[in-house]
């Protein structure tokens, strides 16, 4: 018979070209408890990589990038699932709008925007990944790194940012203390101190560049959706 995915002819349970099974096992509840296990299980899971990332996230994310892609859950999966850990969280206790605000008296497309931004952090934080890399690579455009090899590792930077924001809105829900921004500033305080340490840790500037480099990067995705709003207004006006 020939392979499914390749089209190559195999005579075994797989096929020897790109690893496909011969016969794909039918999904069922064991399957999916088996995927779910997969992604959460401590060694080469995301418990295993949460670990790696508090402990050293620069040296993990070079190695990740340059060494072994296998010790650390996909970077894409990694932020996407603690984004998701972040939005459940913060919608169960009510703090969407913590992390950023922006109140109008006249309703405006621009609102609008900053609306959506305010109730889906967790999915907002995504697009500012870009706006962030860009200004990353400019300031450390010496090391060579490309913008898709920052965007890497901006995925697991940002995304156990999303964590430290979803522990404090998990504090702020059960004691009524109002820490989310206080969960802000230790989320930006990791992501600089990561990202300086990725590309060099032991030049102290390059924790202060990788300050700059984020907030900017915020201001920039800001200024973006509110020239966004603006245009849109103008448009319809």
């Amino acid at each position: 018979m020939n392979c499914k995915n390749c089209g190559t002819t195999i005579a075994s349970k797989f096929c020897p070209d790109c690893g496909q099974p011969a016969v794909l096992k039918r999904i069922d509840a064991h399957y999916i408890t088996h995927e779910i296990e997969h992604v959460l299980h401590f060694e080469r899971g995301i418990l295993y990589t949460i670990k790696e990332l508090i402990i050293t996230p620069g040296q993990n994310v070079k190695k990740y990038i340059s060494e072994n892609r296998s010790r650390l859950v996909k970077p894409i999966i990694f932020i996407i699932v603690t984004s998701l850990i972040y939005s459940i969280i913060t919608h169960f206790f009510h703090l969407e709008d913590k992390y950023v605000h922006y109140n109008e008296a006249k309703p405006s497309t621009t609102g609008v925007l900053f609306a959506w931004v305010q109730g889906h952090y967790g999915y907002a934080n995504l697009i500012m990944g870009v706006f962030i890399a860009a200004w990353i690579q400019l300031f450390f455009k010496k090391y060579n790194y490309n913008f898709f090899e920052i965007l890497i590792l901006l995925c697991f930077v940002m995304g156990m940012g999303m964590l430290i924001y979803a522990v404090f809105s998990i504090l702020q829900g059960v004691t009524h203390m109002r820490i989310a921004n206080v969960g802000g500033i230790v989320g930006i305080v990791y992501c600089s101190w990561a990202i300086g340490q990725f590309f060099d840790a032991k030049k102290a500037g390059n924790y202060f560049k990788a300050l700059a480099a984020y907030v900017l990067g915020l201001i920039t995705f800001s200024v973006m959706v509110l020239l966004l709003g603006l245009t849109i207004d103008y448009m319809i006006g």
